[in-house]
C-alpha cells in the first residue's frame, strides 16, 4: 500500500498550504508583534482548550522566572489557530517560535520541512526523560526520516461522558460498552430529565478537527470510510449515509440547542452547567469536569466510545509542541518545550488545580503517580484504554490507504473534511437533507480519489 509520503515535495507543500487565502484572524495577543521573536522572549501560537489556558496562567511565575525567557503567547480557538498556524509555518515567516500541532500536521509539515526536529533536544536533555512518553505517542510524531518533530502536551482518546445522578434518578445504567444504538436510546429517556437539560451534547460545528472528528469515528464504526483501500471516494455507500444519518437525527432530536454551532468547548460548557446528560468527545474534557471548580465534579461517568461492528471506536490524539524551523530561538524554544511536556509541569499542575486536571495521557509515569490515580479514579482506567486500543492504521472494518482514525492522513483533508462538514452542519441546522449533503461531499472527495487512484 503506497502512502501520501510519495508524493512530489511541491504538490504536498501547496496542499497542506491550501488555507493560506483563509483570511487573518486576530485572537488574544499578549507580547510583541509582527516580526518575530528574539533575545529572551518566545511567541508561542496555540489553541485556546483549558489545558493551554491553564499553562499561559502558570508560564511567567514558573518558566520566566526560574529561566528569564518571557513567552508571549497569541491564543485561538481550534478552527482559527489551525489557519493561523498554516500561514506562517508554510510561509516559515517565523512570527511564532513554538505552535500547538496535532499528530495530524506533524508528520505533513516535517515533510514539508517546515517542523525543526526536536529528537536530539529530547535525548541530551536527560530531565525531559523522553522514554517516559507513550509509545503510541512517539510515533505519532515521528516524520517519514524517523526523527521525532514534536512532544505532547497531552494525549487523548475518546469516551462517553454520562451524569450518573442524572441516570440512577431516571432508573437507567450505563452499558459497560455501550452501542450507539443504546445511546441513542439512553438520550431519549434523560432528555427533559432536569429542567431545561438535553439528551446529549454531539459536536456539530464546521470544521475537519471539530464536526468531522467524532462523526468520522461514528462512521469507522457503522462500518464506512472516506476511501477504500484503492482510493475510491465512499461517502455515498450505504455505511457512511447510516451513520451520517444516525449522528444528525440524534444530535437533532435530542442535542443541545444551537447545534450547528457547538465545538467542543461548547459541549464541554453545556455538560459542566448541566444542560446536557451525555457527551461524547474527547477523554481530554475529565480533567476540566473533575477539577476543584467544576461543579459536576464527581458526578460524571465515563464509557468506552460506543460501536456498532468494531470493538472499539475511539480517536488517537495529542495536542503537542512543535518548533518551526525559521525560528531564531531553538534553544529557547526547547527549554519551554520541555518543561510544557515535562514530569515538573505535571507536578506544578497537580498541586496549583488538583492532579485531576493535569494533562495527561503522554506519560507512562503520570499513570504510576499515586496522586494522579487518586484524583483520576473516576476516569484513568478508561482513558488509558482508550489511548492504548486505539487503532489508527485499522480504525473499521475495511483496510484503508491512509492512517488517521477521526481523520485521513493526507494534507487535501483539511480541506475536504471542513467542507464536509459545512455540509453536513448545514443538515444539522436544518438547512439541508442528510442526502444532499452527502451528495454535495462524495462530488468533494471524488476530486481526491482522481488525484490518488492508482498510486
Amino acid at each position: 500500500m503506497r502512502t501520501p509520503s510519495r508524493r512530489r515535495p511541491r504538490a504536498l507543500a501547496a496542499a497542506a498550504a491550501g488555507t493560506l487565502l483563509a483570511p487573518l484572524l486576530t485572537g488574544c495577543w499578549t507580547g510583541a508583534g509582527g516580526g518575530g521573536s528574539g533575545g529572551d522572549s518566545l511567541n508561542v501560537l496555540m489553541v485556546n482548550n483549558p489545558q493551554m489556558m491553564e499553562l499561559r496562567k502558570l508560564t511567567a511565575a514558573h518558566f520566566t522566572r526560574r529561566t528569564g525567557i518571557e513567552v508571549n503567547f497569541t491564543v485561538l480557538p481550534e478552527n482559527d489557530v489551525r489557519d493561523k498556524i498554516s500561514q506562517d509555518f508554510a510561509n516559515q515567516a517565523g512570527q511564532y517560535d513554538v505552535a500547538t500541532l496535532s499528530n495530524y500536521e506533524i508528520p505533513i509539515y516535517a515533510r514539508n520541512g517546515w517542523l525543526h526536529e526536536v529528537g536530539s533536544y529530547a535525548r541530551e536533555d536527560t530531565a525531559y526523560d523522553e522514554k517516559d512518553i507513550l509509545p503510541s505517542m512517539r510515533q505519532s510524531l515521528t516524520g517519514d526520516d524517523g526523527k521525532l518533530y514534536g512532544q505532547p502536551f497531552y494525549g487523548e482518546s475518546s469516551f462517553l461522558m454520562y451524569r450518573k445522578d442524572v441516570f440512577k434518578k431516571a432508573g437507567l445504567t450505563m452499558p459497560e460498552r455501550p452501542t450507539w444504538q443504546q445511546v441513542a436510546k439512553l438520550a431519549a429517556r434523560v432528555d427533559g430529565e432536569e429542567p431545561g437539560m438535553k439528551g446529549i451534547c454531539l459536536r456539530g460545528l464546521p470544521g475537519w478537527g471539530e464536526l468531522m472528528a467524532p462523526l468520522t469515528t461514528v462512521v469507522n464504526t457503522f462500518g464506512g470510510t472516506w476511501f477504500d483501500k484503492d482510493w475510491k471516494a465512499r461517502l455515498d455507500s450505504p455505511e457512511f449515509e447510516k451513520a451520517t444519518r444516525f449522528y444528525v437525527d440524534l444530535v437533532r432530536e435530542h442535542g443541545q440547542s444551537g447545534a450547528a454551532q457547538s465545538g467542543y468547548a461548547e459541549c464541554l460548557n453545556n455538560l459542566t452547567q448541566g444542560k446536557t446528560a451525555m457527551w461524547y468527545d474527547a477523554t481530554a474534557a475529565a480533567g476540566s469536569l473533575e477539577s476543584a471548580a467544576s461543579p459536576v465534579r464527581g458526578r460524571i461517568g465515563y464509557a468506552p466510545a460506543p460501536v456498532v461492528r468494531t470493538e472499539n471506536s475511539g480517536w488517537l490524539y495529542t495536542w503537542a509542541w512543535g518548533m518551526q524551523k525559521a525560528s531564531r530561538n531553538p534553544d529557547k524554544a526547547w527549554k519551554f518545550i520541555s518543561w510544557a511536556s515535562g514530569k515538573e509541569y505535571e507536578e506544578l499542575v497537580g498541586e496549583k488545580t488538583g492532579w485531576a486536571n493535569v494533562p495527561a495521557g503522554k506519560r507512562a509515569s503520570t499513570y504510576a503517580n499515586p496522586a494522579y490515580r487518586k484524583a483520576a479514579a473516576a476516569f484513568q482506567d478508561v482513558t488509558r484504554a482508550a489511548v492504548e486500543g486505539a487503532r489508527p492504521r485499522d480504525p473499521g472494518v475495511q483496510p484503508r490507504p491512509a492512517p488517521g482514525i477521526q481523520f485521513v492522513g493526507i494534507p487535501e483533508f483539511t480541506d475536504l473534511g471542513t467542507k464536509v462538514s459545512q455540509e453536513i452542519s448545514a443538515a444539522i441546522a436544518g438547512r439541508q437533507s442528510v442526502d444532499a449533503a452527502l451528495r454535495t461531499s462524495q462530488r468533494l472527495a471524488e476530486k481526491i480519489s482522481e488525484e490518488y487512484e492508482g498510486r
